[in-house]
């Protein structure tokens, strides 16, 4: 995979020229920005999946549910429906896509939509629901909207200061671009790192001076959840465990597996993948099942299985600097 990606690497020259025209385009007005009356808060990234935007959006919903009418539009990837979907009680993972449904699922109080058209779903939003904010998830390099606060989120172990274009490297966006983001939060990073080692990539990756750079890893629950007989960690030790994924970088959960001492076989599929039936008549034989709660979604229906939920745990002031910024949007 890694030659091929090599060989790949006039392609990916030509994808950054397109993308950096592009930016231009957007700077220079070429192409327009549309802001809203809504604030606007941006979640994305830079490269392509496994940062732990679904988490992130979670985490501002928390922050924000209690006091305000918040809205969260995502593109819905790999969902069977066309347009604007607003979630409704009837509706499935298959009309909003994993992450949405995911989202729409656990907190009743927030409105989920789905639209490929960023500036439709707003509107149609503000028309339909009035919320109070909008989180857009994976939506940094949707420059058709201004957001009023971008959040950009960078992998510990894949910094996009240290990437390259698509298909040699994962970015799908320029390096530079992230001079946009008010915020850039380093996650999955070691639950234990140092002052100095903080320094060495905040260096690395050149904040300017509107940017603050904060570090974040994965906590995972020991608690299992979903409709299978597991109930937590314990239950995992000496039982055949079947771990499946479909995620972009399984990798922290293998690895909070690993050091619990739970021995399991992994099936990993792609991103968002879709099982078939096939797939799925093999993997109902399987005893005690563990899977992601993205995965999860696409599976509770015919696969009796539990999950291992996940957040973002900030290390210091992170998250106290968080919720001033998002005060500060809201009173503005």
């Amino acid at each position: 995979m890694w030659i091929l990606r090599k060989i790949l690497f006039p392609v990916s020259l030509v994808y950054g020229a397109i993308v950096y025209t592009r930016n231009r385009w957007y700077d220079w007005g070429v192409f327009s920005s549309k802001t809203y009356k809504t604030p606007i808060v941006c979640i994305g990234n830079l490269s392509v999946g496994g940062t732990g935007k679904t988490p992130m959006v979670e985490l501002l919903i928390q922050l924000l549910q209690d006091q305000y009418k918040v809205a969260v539009l995502s593109r819905g990837y790999k969902r069977k429906s066309k347009g604007f979907v607003l979630a409704v009680p009837e509706s499935t993972v298959t009309d909003l896509g994993d992450e949405p449904y995911q989202i729409y699922s656990k907190f009743s109080k927030t409105q989920v939509a789905v639209d490929s058209n960023r500036q439709n779903g707003i509107a149609k939003l503000e028309q339909a629901i009035k919320p109070d904010i909008i989180i857009l998830d994976d939506a940094f390099q949707h420059r058709k909207v201004k957001p009023a606060f971008s959040i950009l989120l960078t992998a510990f172990d894949n910094l996009y200061a240290s990437d390259w274009y698509l298909p040699t490297g994962n970015l799908r966006d320029s390096r530079r671009e992230a001079h946009r983001a008010d915020i850039v939060v380093v996650t999955k990073s070691p639950s234990e790192i140092s002052k100095k080692h903080q320094a060495k990539i905040e260096r690395k990756l050149d904040p300017k001076a509107h940017q603050k750079i904060l570090f974040s890893y994965l906590n995972y629950d020991r608690n299992l959840k979903g409709k299978g007989p597991l109930k937590g960690l314990d239950d995992l030790r000496n039982k055949k465990i079947t771990l499946i994924t479909g995620i972009a970088n399984p990798k922290p959960l293998l690895d909070f597996l690993e050091e619990n001492k739970i021995d399991f076989e992994h099936l990993a599929y792609r991103d968002h993948h879709n099982f078939s039936q096939k797939e799925l008549e093999t993997l109902k034989v399987k005893a005690n099942i563990i899977t992601t709660e993205k995965d999860y979604m696409r599976l509770k229906e015919d696969v009796v299985c539990n999950y291992i939920s996940v957040q973002h745990v900030f290390f210091g002031e992170g998250l106290q600097y968080l919720k001033t910024d998002l005060e500060s949007i809201m009173s503005s």
